[in-house]
């Protein structure tokens, strides 16, 4: 499993020929969209009333059951607005629990907690304002457990809307990684202890 992140809460996560991108944005966030070929799209974060989108890919955009490509994919509700809806995910790829906590900016429920429970690799809000704080994602990191936490919606160059810098998170976690450029994993190459895993762009 190779992983990419391309900004804010876009990865692009591709286990052999089946290639799974997470919310994709628009050029008016100051960073450059993301171009490449997806069999899967799952979004996070959307906005009502829900826009009309023409995708060009199978998509996922709330809670509920999924298989796609013999992958199963689950979403449960997040605390959110009148105005949005936030989704939690979790993927199953190669045999790793994938944990998505996306656009969240409240504390879970315990039904998002225990889908999330357990996952190998889980990614999170890492930019606090407007999104969960970091105190509160560290919180959620020790509940959930994982092998790899991989940070997301923190402040890098170019992004227009403020964010916070990476280092508060980090710093709740007591870690200190180098930033890479990709993440390359399997099962059994999975850590024992919780390792925080920085991309850059």
């Amino acid at each position: 499993m190779v992983i990419n992140w391309y900004g804010e809460a876009c990865f692009k996560i591709q286990s052999g020929e089946f290639v799974l991108m997470t919310d994709p944005f628009e050029s008016s966030t100051g960073l450059t969209p993301p171009r490449f070929k997806a069999s899967l799209t799952l979004r996070t974060r959307i906005e009502k009333p829900l826009p009309y989108r023409h995708e060009d890919t199978p998509t996922i955009e709330g809670p509920g059951e999924y298989e796609v490509a013999g992958n199963q994919v689950t979403g449960v509700h997040l605390p959110a607005s009148p105005k949005e809806i936030l989704t939690a995910y979790t993927v199953f790829l190669e045999d790793m629990k994938i944990g998505l906590l996306g656009h969240a900016t409240e504390m879970p429920a315990p039904d998002a907690l225990e889908l999330l429970a357990g996952s190998d690799i889980l990614i999170v809000p890492a930019g606090g304002t407007p999104f969960l704080a970091v105190e509160g994602v560290a919180k959620i990191v020790k509940q959930v457990n994982p092998k790899i936490v991989i940070p997301s919606l923190f402040k890098i160059s170019g992004l227009t809307r403020k964010a916070g810098d990476i280092k508060a998170f980090l710093d709740e976690l007591g870690q200190k990684p180098d930033a890479e450029e990709k993440f390359v994993t399997k099962k059994k190459d999975l850590p024992t202890g919780m390792q925080v895993k920085v991309l850059r762009i």
